[in-house]
């Protein structure tokens, strides 16, 4: 009887200290290595991708966001703020009906076939505006130069970025709204065109959060 229960003892003392020693590697030591070559190496990465301005955190370089007027009187939905380069469309996203208390970004995509009759409306719509908006006295833009992201909504519905084409096409609009050369707006626009990962991944693209906050770099300028 004593020596079973010595056995067992030395059993949970065992155990315990395996405990302990994996508790410590796996859950204390292993961390902390990857927090600090993550730090080291990938600082901007490992804390968020965030975009600053003035001294101050804008948001983050992997997330989009809406660049919108304030709701007016009687709107349900915000007109956008045309002084600014948009971004893809977030129709679809549905709203937060969890916790009312906060305004949450939901991710979504329209979840929508190609022969869906409202979202084949909502892409017409959606040129419609984009031909309206962006033509300007001494330009106009033509339907066929609309690109797909400028009337249809990422897989998420954040994404961050938009083609260089739907950038260039907002060009004349971005230097009418803020009395800019057109040249100096479309050399903003070249500056922060990314080409494909590795020379060979992904599509060229342009991140509107990045050139937005150096849009309004150059306005200070001006």
């Amino acid at each position: 009887m004593t020596n079973s229960l010595t056995n067992t003892a030395r059993l949970l003392g065992a155990g315990l200290r395996a405990l302990l020693v994996l508790t410590l590697v796996t859950g204390v030591l292993y961390p902390l290595v990857i927090t600090g070559i993550a730090q080291g190496l990938f600082n901007g990465k490992a804390n968020g991708s965030d975009i600053t301005a003035d001294g101050k955190v804008v948001g983050s370089s992997l997330i989009g966001q809406p660049y919108n007027l304030p709701l007016g009187k009687g709107e349900e939905t915000p007109a956008p703020d045309l002084t600014w380069f948009q971004g893809r469309p977030q129709n679809g996203l549905g709203t937060n009906s969890v916790n009312t208390q906060y305004k949450l970004v939901l991710s979504g995509a329209t979840n929508r076939s190609g022969d869906n009759e409202e979202l084949i409306q909502w892409v017409k719509d959606a040129k419609a505006a984009v031909v309206k908006v962006n033509s300007t006295a001494g330009h106009t833009v033509e339907p066929s130069e609309v690109p797909a992201d400028a009337v249809t909504s990422s897989g998420s519905g954040l994404d961050p970025d938009i083609s260089p084409q739907y950038a260039h096409l907002q060009v004349h609009r971005i230097a009418e709204r803020n009395g800019l050369p057109v040249a100096e707006v479309q050399s903003l626009v070249d500056e922060h065109t990314e080409g494909r990962t590795l020379g060979f991944m992904g599509e060229p693209r342009v991140n509107v959060l990045e050139l937005n906050t150096a849009l309004k770099a150059l306005l200070a300028k001006s």
